[in-house]
C-alpha cells in the first residue's frame, strides 16, 4: 500500500490543482506565450506510461491520469497490448480520436503487423488506409489483398520480391502464395538471384539458385565463371535461360561488378559483345549508365569519345553534370555550355549551372551574355549564387521573409492540442516522443499554423527543433527561423578567444547538427559541431583541460571551444583559408592536402573539383551559411557582406595553399 502525503490527497489535490490553473491562466494573459497548462500530475502520468509500456495495469491509476494531454500514450499501449485481439472498430476509434497526434497512426501500423501474423487479414484490411509503410507491413497488406484484389496483390508482391537482398520473415507467405499462383516463377528467381549476386548477396543468390531446375544449370555454372572472372564476359554464350530470357540479368550484373572493378577493361569487353547480346533494353541501359558513371568519375580520358556518343542519347541530369564538371576540369568551356545545353531546364535553372555558364561565357570572351547568367545566378541563395553577385558587384539576394504574429493568436497556438502535448512530454523528459509529436503537428499545419508553431519554438528557445521545423514546413525564406541566434554569445566569445570568424563557427555548427546539441552521427562525432571523442581527447591536452569524455563533449559550450580550435589548426594550416579549412573540417586535413596537390587554381573550380559530393556540399553550405548569420547580423542587410574574402578569391588553390611550417 503507498501512502500519501496529507497535502496529496483527493481533495487537497483538487484544490490546488485549482489554484495553480487559476495562476497559470493569469500568467497566460501576462506573457508573451501562453505556458502549457498541466490538467493532472505529470508525475502520475509518467508513472502510468512507464507501466503501460511494460503492461502492468495494475499500477496505473486511471483517475489520477484522467484528462492529461497524454493519457492517450497509455491508452495507445493498453490498445497495442491488446492485439491482435482488439477489434479492429477500437483501433478505428482510436485512430480517429487521436489523429493530430503520431499516436494514430502508430497505432495502425502496429494493427497491420499483429493482424497479419496472426493472420486476420480482413481485420488488417479495415484498419489499413492503402499500402502501409515497412516491408514486413507491406507483405501482410499485400497477402490480405490476395483475396479480394489479386492483381494489385500480385503487383505490389512482385515488388518486394525483386530485390537483391533478404526480406523480413512476413514477406515469406505471400512469396509462398505468389509462387503457387505462377506470379513469380522460375525466371523470377533467376532474376532476384542476378540482384542478389550484384548486391554480394552471397548467401541469398546460393539460396535462389536451389530453386532453379535443371533449364537453368549452364546459367548457373556461366555466373560461377564469370563470379571469379569477369573479364571472361566476352567468352561465354550470349544466350542462357529459356527463350534466351536469363542473358539480361546475367550480363547486367556480371558487367556492374565488371566495371567497378575494372571501368577500362569492362568497357572495352562491352564494345565487343554488346552488338550480339539479346537483352532486354531497360539491361543494356543500366550497364553503360554504369559505364559512363564510372569512366567520369576516374577520369578515363580514352573513353571520353564512347561516353560523350552514349550520353547523346540519354537524359540522366545527374550523368551530364559529371560530364560538365569533367569539361570544366579539362577547361573545356565550350564543352560545358554544349553539355548545361542538354540537361532538362528545370535542372538548369539552377544557380549552379547559370554560374558555370557565366564563367563559360566570360571565357570565351562574351561578357554580355556572361553578365547575364551571372544575374540569373545572382537570384539564388546559395554558394554560386552569391559567387554570382560578387562577379557583377550586387549584393546578396536574401530573399529575407519576416513573420509576426500578435499576442492573442499566440496564446491560442499555446493552447493547441499538439503543443500541449509537446510541452507535457517535455516536462516528463519524453524528448524523442515530443519531436514526434511536434514535426506530426507541422506536417499537419497549414501555412499560417506551422509558421505560427515555428514562431513558438523561437519563443522557447527551441533552436533544433525551429530548424527543422522551417525544413518540414518548407519555410526557406524565414532566415530569422532557419538560421536563429542560437549560443550567440559561446561563438562571439571563442571566436574572439581563438581568432576565428564568428561566422564561420556558426556556419559550421548550423550544418553539422542544425543546432542539436546532442546530435550523434553514425561515426560518433558529438554535439553542436559535431566532434570526435579522439578529437576531444586530443584537443583537451592541446589546451591543457580534462578530458571531456563521450558525454561532456556534448556540452554546448566546450564544443564550441573544441570545435573552435580544431577549425583554428585547419586556418592556420591553409594560411587563414577558410574554404580549405572548412573542407579539411568535413573531410580531413589528409585528403585537402591531396586534392590541392592536383586542384585548379581558381577557389570556384577547386569547390567543383572536389571529388566528395558530401564536401563538395559541406563547403559551400557553411560559406554561404556565414554570409546569411553575417547578414542577419545586420538587420538583414547583405550590402557589405562578402563570402570570401579578396584573397579566398585570388589565391592559387594548389600546395602552395599549405603553410610552412
Amino acid at each position: 500500500m503507498r501512502l500519501r502525503h496529507p497535502a496529496t490527497t483527493r481533495g487537497a489535490r483538487s484544490s490546488g490543482a485549482l489554484r495553480i490553473a487559476t495562476l497559470l491562466t493569469t500568467l497566460t494573459l501576462l506573457l508573451p506565450f501562453s505556458l502549457p497548462l498541466a490538467l493532472a500530475d505529470d508525475r502520475a502520468l509518467r508513472d502510468a506510461l512507464e507501466a503501460a509500456r511494460s503492461q502492468q495495469w495494475e499500477r496505473v491509476d486511471q483517475r489520477a491520469i484522467a484528462g492529461h494531454p497524454l493519457a492517450g500514450y497509455v491508452e495507445y499501449h493498453r490498445l497495442r497490448g491488446r492485439l491482435p485481439q482488439a477489434e479492429p472498430g477500437q483501433i478505428i476509434d482510436f485512430i480517429e480520436r487521436h489523429d493530430d497526434s503520431p499516436l494514430g497512426e502508430w497505432l495502425r501500423g502496429q494493427a497491420i503487423a499483429q493482424y497479419g501474423y496472426a493472420g486476420r487479414y480482413g481485420s488488417l484490411l479495415a484498419v489499413a488506409d492503402g499500402e502501409p509503410a515497412g516491408t514486413a507491413r507491406q507483405c501482410y497488406y499485400y497477402s490480405a489483398l490476395l483475396g479480394s484484389a489479386p492483381q494489385a496483390a500480385a503487383e505490389g508482391g512482385l515488388a518486394l520480391w525483386m530485390v537483391g537482398r533478404s526480406q523480413p520473415d512476413a514477406c515469406d507467405g505471400l512469396f509462398g502464395d505468389l509462387r503457387r499462383r505462377g506470379v513469380i516463377g522460375e525466371q523470377q528467381i533467376w532474376e532476384r538471384k542476378m540482384l542478389a549476386w550484384q548486391a554480394g548477396e552471397s548467401g541469398l543468390a546460393s539460396y535462389l539458385g536451389r530453386q532453379l531446375g535443371s533449364r537453368w544449370d549452364e546459367s548457373r555454372r556461366i555466373m560461377e565463371r564469370l563470379s571469379s572472372d569477369f573479364a571472361a564476359v566476352t567468352r561465354v554464350p550470349t544466350c542462357l535461360g529459356p527463350e534466351c530470357r536469363g542473358s539480361g540479368p546475367l550480363f547486367a550484373a556480371a558487367m556492374h561488378g565488371f566495371t567497378r572493378a575494372d571501368t577500362e577493361a569492362a568497357a572495352e569487353a562491352w564494345r565487343k559483345i554488346a552488338p550480339h547480346l539479346p537483352i532486354e533494353q531497360e539491361h543494356r541501359s543500366a550497364i553503360e549508365r554504369d559505364l559512363i558513371f564510372y569512366s567520369l568519375v576516374r577520369d578515363i580520358r580514352q573513353h571520353r569519345g564512347w561516353v560523350d556518343q552514349a550520353l547523346a542519347g540519354r537524359s540522366d541530369d545527374d550523368l551530364l553534370e559529371l560530364r560538365v564538371r569533367a569539361a570544366l576540369g579539362e577547361r573545356d568551356w565550350r564543352g560545358v555550355l554544349s553539355w548545361l545545353d542538354r540537361m532538362a531546364p528545370e535542372t538548369r535553372d539552377d544557380s549552379r549551372w547559370h554560374y558555370w555558364a557565366g564563367r563559360a561565357h566570360d571565357q570565351l570572351g562574351d561578357s554580355a551574355r556572361a553578365r547575364d547568367a551571372y544575374a540569373l545566378a545572382a537570384q539564388g541563395r546559395s554558394f554560386f549564387g552569391f559567387a554570382a553577385a560578387d562577379r557583377i558587384n550586387q549584393p546578396y539576394a536574401l530573399n529575407l521573409e519576416r513573420n509576426s504574429f500578435d499576442d492573442s493568436y499566440r496564446n491560442q497556438v499555446s493552447r493547441w492540442p499538439a503543443v500541449q502535448r509537446t510541452e507535457a512530454l517535455l516536462r516528463i523528459d519524453e524528448p524523442g516522443l515530443a519531436a514526434s509529436e511536434w514535426y506530426a503537428a507541422v506536417e499537419r499545419a497549414g501555412e499560417r499554423e506551422a509558421r505560427a508553431l515555428a514562431d513558438y519554438a523561437q519563443r522557447r528557445g527551441w533552436h533544433a527543433k525551429l530548424v527543422q521545423t522551417t525544413i518540414t514546413g518548407r519555410m526557406w525564406n524565414a532566415l530569422d527561423w532557419r538560421f536563429p541566434e542560437a549560443y550567440r554569445e559561446h561563438f562571439l566569445h571563442w571566436g574572439r578567444q581563438t581568432s576565428v570568424d564568428p561566422y564561420l563557427l556558426m556556419g559550421i555548427a548550423r550544418r553539422e547538427s542544425a543546432y542539436n546539441p546532442t546530435a550523434l552521427s553514425p561515426a560518433g562525432a558529438r554535439g553542436l559541431m559535431q566532434v570526435m571523442p579522439g578529437t576531444a581527447t586530443q584537443l583537451a591536452r592541446q589546451l591543457g583541460i580534462t578530458d571531456p569524455g563521450p558525454y561532456g563533449v556534448l556540452d554546448p559550450a566546450l564544443n564550441i571551444r573544441l570545435g573552435s580550435t580544431y577549425i583554428r589548426d585547419m586556418l592556420d594550416r591553409y594560411s587563414g583559408n577558410r574554404l580549405a579549412a572548412a573542407a579539411a573540417y568535413n573531410a580531413g586535413p589528409g585528403r585537402v592536402d591531396r586534392w590541392l596537390a592536383d586542384a585548379p587554381e581558381e577557389f570556384d573550380l577547386f569547390v567543383e573539383s572536389i571529388p566528395f559530393r558530401e564536401t563538395r556540399l559541406y563547403v559551400q553550405a557553411v560559406l554561404s551559411y556565414r554570409a546569411i548569420f553575417e547578414s542577419l547580423a545586420n538587420g538583414g542587410d547583405s550590402r557589405g557582406v562578402s563570402m570570401l574574402s579578396p584573397a579566398e578569391k585570388t589565391v592559387r588553390y594548389d600546395r602552395s595553399l599549405l603553410a610552412r611550417n
